[in-house]
Order: C-alpha cells, then structure tokens, then sequence
C-alpha cells in the first residue's frame, strides 16, 4: 500500500476523469464474451468504477500501440518517442490509444504494433503527448485517463506493485480470436510447454510481444534476422533435423529393442547393444560407380568408433537418470520410456511459426502451415499429449540442463502440471490425434 497523499488524491481525481470519460451512474453494457480473462477483468473493475483495480490489471500487462515498420526497420534498437494521437468523441480529445494483447487485430506487413508497460508509459510520457490514455477504446471494457504529472506518477506506483508483466507459468487463453478447437489449435497446442512457461496465449498466431521484441528475440534466441533464415530454421525443426541424430538413434535403439523383445529394456542391454551397431561402422572401403567415375569410400577409423561408442554410453546413462527423475516427478507414468526427443523440435517449430508471422518473416497463411505440419508430424511420432510432453522435456534436457535438474527442467515440469490439470488446458479439451476421443 502506498502512503497518503499526492498520488492518493491524483487517484482519486484519474478515477473521477476516467468514469466520467467511461459512462459513471449508467448501466454497463452486457458484453456477451470477453475476448479473454485480463478484458473481463478490466471490465468488471470498470462497472464497479474500481479504477484503482483497472491500473494494477493494466499494470501487469503489455500494452500495444501502432507504429510504422518502415520506421522501425530504419531505427533498430528505437522506438517512436511520439505517441500517435487518435481524436475520441468520449472526451472530445485527442488520445494516445493502447490496447492489450487480446484486443488487437490480426497481424498485417504496415502498420504493427509494438509492446510497452504502464510503467513505461508513465516514464516516458511528455508534453508533446496527447493529454488523455485511451485503453481499448470503442470496447466494452475501455477507459480513458488524463495523463497529467501526477496522474503519470500514479500510474508508477501500479506498475511498481506488479513483480513482472508476464504470468510465467500461467496458462492464458484467447477465448475470442484464437483456434480452441480444430487441428490448427493442436498444432499450436504442441508448443503450449512455452507458451505457458513464457506466460503467453496457447493459441494465439499474432502478435506476441510486439514487432521490435519477437525480432529482438529471435535474433538473441536463434540469430534469425531475415525471412530465409527463419524459412531454413522451421523447415529444420518440421523435419527433426535441427537436434542431435545421435538422441535419435539412441532411443529409436531402444525402442527397436523393446518391440523385438517386448517389456522393458536394461541399460546393461542397451548399451551392448549400441555397441554392436556402432562396431559394424569400423573402417571398410566401399566402391561405388558414380557419374564421375569409381568413387572410394572410407568408413570411421576403429578410433572414431570407439570415441562414439563411448559417447552413446554415456548418453543412455543420461536418458535413464532422467527419466527415473521424470517418472518420480509424475512427468512419464512407471514403467514407461521416451521413444524419441523430437518433440523438442516439433513443439519449437509451433513456436517458431508464431515468432516468424510476429516478426513479419512469414505471412499469416505461412504460420498457420507451419503449425499444421508440427501436429501433423507429432501424431505420427507419438500417442498423446504426456507421451508427447516426456520426449519434448528430455530434448530441452539434453540440450540446457546438464543433469542439474535446474531451471530448465524446473520450468518443464511446472508447466507440464499446469498443462495437464487445469480444466481450460488445451491437452485436456483437444485430443492428441484428430479423431481420437479425449
């Protein structure tokens, strides 16, 4: 609770402006579906007249303003100090209008939005702004806020109570706006281990955090900067070929093993069989007759094989210690194994199509192809969302973690509950495959 004072009394006169800029003492009008919690949330705070409620929802959320990608391609690393002014009849004035994610229309190449906080705004307003904040204005949840010294402080004080914008590890739904049902949503669907790790919508193909940070992040993430580098990356992920093919050889060893045999399959096994295979690759010279006359072929040296059989070795010790973990975490059911990691690849490149339309790499339609073919691609290789879910943690695993059980399994298994509890959980409205009953 902040002390009383200044701020308290600029409160109390932003709430006074911004009900009477919303309609105070008239009924609300009925607003038949929210397009998700955070509207319905705002519009229940503002039929109460709670403005104080409506700023510390604003403030743990982004908030999106149009802006010119000619002019940001021009200005990396800048963002248009000017707000756009927008003139609104509620207050006969000009208003900087924002919106929240769920509000926004679908994505197009100019103009885009782009993502700050409330606390940002409040920094960085000026006397060159328009003198009002416009919040999802011509909806049934909009408001509008004199944006004066001390009003902007109060606006900071909301955003200072907030810890960070993003709900890590929340399940969010667009309930308007976004696929919930139909193979579209379960493609999306497979990358729902991020999205909900990253406190994102599951099943949202827009905007993300706004044109200058998905560009900035799949720069950092995967040094995509162009169309065709992004066009290579997801075509990599679709395919499985973006992760090791020694994981895939290892655990389709396995699983060869277990279906020849039948029942569970020792390391002791596994690993004289790995051997075998591995041993049948010592150096022989092959002949081939190729367009360009006989070609030779050497195999590995009996020394690069036994390099890689040690390696493998190692390796099935690390899928074994992992998933004793993942079967006393509840992640895979006892008596189970992965089958394959590549659902690290498949639900990245769900994810990797959202990036790609956010960052204009690709077009709606191209995103929309992407994410078909990654649950297209995932019902082949696996037989439900927690199959699913193992191969895809212990991909992250293998990759990030090193054994240390740290943040990036810690982060997996949280959202992996999440996603396998909560009513609104799209692994428990959407069946794995089309047709399956759920």
């Amino acid at each position: 609770m902040w002390k009383r004072g200044a701020a308290e009394e600029a409160a109390g006169a932003a709430g006074a402006s911004a009900a009477a800029a919303a309609g105070a003492g008239s009924a609300a009008p009925a607003w038949p579906e929210a397009p998700s919690v955070v509207e319905q949330r705002l519009y229940e705070a503002k039929c109460r007249h709670d403005w104080a409620g409506y700023l510390d929802v604003l403030a743990g959320q982004y908030l999106y303003r149009l802006a010119s990608r000619p002019w940001l391609d021009a200005n990396p690393g800048h963002l248009p100090a000017r707000m756009q002014p927008v003139w609104r009849a509620e207050v006969q004035s000009w208003c900087a209008a924002v919106y929240t994610e769920a509000m926004l229309p679908a994505p197009v190449e100019d103009p885009v939005f782009i993502s700050e906080t409330l606390g940002d705004y409040a920094r960085d307003w000026s006397a060159q702004d328009p003198q009002w904040l416009a919040v999802n204005p011509g909806s049934p949840c909009e408001a509008y806020f004199p944006a004066s010294r001390s009003l902007c402080a109060l606006w900071k004080q909301h955003a200072d109570r907030v810890d960070h914008v993003c709900a890590h590890g929340t399940l969010r739904t667009l309930w308007l706006g976004g696929p919930r049902s139909g193979p579209v949503a379960r493609g999306l669907a497979c990358g729902a281990l991020l999205s909900v790790n990253n406190g994102v919508y599951w099943n949202s193909l827009g905007h993300g955090h706004g044109y200058t940070d998905e560009r900035r992040a799949l720069d950092r993430w995967w040094g995509v900067t162009t169309r065709e580098k992004w066009q290579q990356y997801q075509e990599e992920l679709l395919t499985n070929e973006m992760s090791s093919p020694v994981w895939e050889f290892t655990l389709g060893l396995r699983h060869s093993l277990a279906q020849d045999f039948g029942g569970q399959v020792e390391p002791a096994h596994w690993r004289q069989a790995a051997e075998r295979v591995l041993r049948k690759r010592i150096a022989t010279a092959t002949i081939e007759l190729t367009p360009d006359g006989v070609t030779r072929t050497e195999g590995p040296s009996e020394e690069e094989v036994e390099w890689q059989i040690d390696g493998v070795k190692r390796l099935i010790g690390r899928i074994t210690r992992y998933e004793s973990r993942f079967r006393a975490d509840g992640l895979l059911p006892e008596g189970r194994f992965v089958r394959s990691a590549a659902a690290w690849d498949y639900g990245r490149a769900a994810n990797m199509a959202r990036f790609g339309l956010a960052s204009r790499f690709c077009t709606l339609p191209e995103a929309e192809d992407a994410v078909l073919r990654a649950g297209r691609v995932s019902a082949v290789g696996y037989r439900s969302w927690e199959d699913f879910s193992a191969g895809y943690v212990l991909g992250r695993c293998l990759h990030f973690d090193e054994e240390e059980f740290g943040s990036w399994y810690e982060e997996m298994l949280t959202a992996h509950r999440v996603l396998t509890t909560d009513p609104e959980s799209p692994w428990l409205t959407l069946p794995f495959r089309a047709g399956d009953g759920n």
